[in-house]
């Protein structure tokens, strides 16, 4: 039996960037799950936070040089590569100047939340997509973490569910609890979002265009929606009251065998 692969999109991992939860976890349960006999890639963002030199990251050429739409315009996209230290782990760095070159992650100096941070997320996701085709591997699970990530399983079950690369892959959500208040415009929010063979009668989710409206887009278009805070599980299942079909499963970060049996029977259902 061939390895299982297992791709995790997310906002940020330890020890390149750690501002919440995400990063822990995301440092963690792939190096589990390494240690178990998967094969394993991390996609992130190359916030401006992370010290290029430090972390000993390099543009992969290679993968670097092609664009992705958010909205009328074509967003370049640069490929950046670095290890996990002591875990042999390969981490991509999504990056672009407009987007990741700022030295704060999703608020300014003055804490105020980037306007923008829709676009970055949607460049973020289609760009992790694009990278994973580039590099000609070919996922058996894809499990995203966090709101920033929300748009993957939505473009899985779209745009790409007929790409040879995603055909059959399986998608894990992962929820936190780091929500913000900022709305974003709902009108040009769909426009940005869209790629092939994404109507606005798909993106219903995210009508109400802030954060609950990104956990609600990832969440329907997930095979199993699961988070590692058991007491924001209420919470989640409150947002995710319109769609009866989706709960949110607890599943404690230290439980490394549920993981496991989780991905194996995603994996083969």
């Amino acid at each position: 039996m061939s390895k299982l692969r297992i791709l995790y999109v997310a906002s940020e991992v330890d020890p390149f960037l750690s501002t919440t939860q995400v990063a822990e976890f995301v440092r963690k349960l792939p190096a589990a799950m390494q240690e178990k006999g998967m094969e394993i890639r991390i996609l992130v963002p190359r916030f401006g936070l992370i010290n290029e030199r430090k972390n000993r990251l390099h543009e992969v050429v290679r993968l670097s040089g092609f664009t992705v739409p958010v909205g009328d315009d074509d967003k370049p996209v640069t490929i950046k590569v670095a290890s996990l230290p002591a875990a042999k782990l390969q981490v991509y760095f999504i990056d672009n100047e407009d987007y990741f070159q700022r030295k704060t992650v999703f608020t300014d100096k003055e804490d105020k939340f980037y306007s923008d941070n829709d676009e970055r997320a949607i460049f973020f996701c289609k760009g992790s997509l694009e990278t994973v085709k580039k590099l000609g591997w070919s996922p058996d699970i894809v499990h995203c973490n966090d709101w920033m990530t929300a748009l993957v399983p939505l473009y899985l079950k779209t745009t790409y569910k007929n790409d040879p690369m995603f055909k059959d892959a399986k998608v894990v959500f992962s929820v936190f609890d780091s929500s913000f208040s900022y709305k974003f415009d709902a009108g040009q929010l769909y426009e940005k979002v869209k790629l092939m063979d994404i109507e606005d009668s798909m993106l219903g989710s995210l009508r109400t265009a802030d954060y609950e409206g990104f956990i609600k887009i990832g969440a329907e278009y997930a095979d199993i929606v699961i988070t590692s805070e058991e007491d924001v599980t209420e919470k989640f299942n409150a947002i995710l009251d319109e769609l009866p079909d989706k709960k949110i499963e607890f599943v404690p970060e230290q439980s490394i065998e549920t993981y496991y049996n989780l991905y194996t029977e995603l994996a083969n259902a």
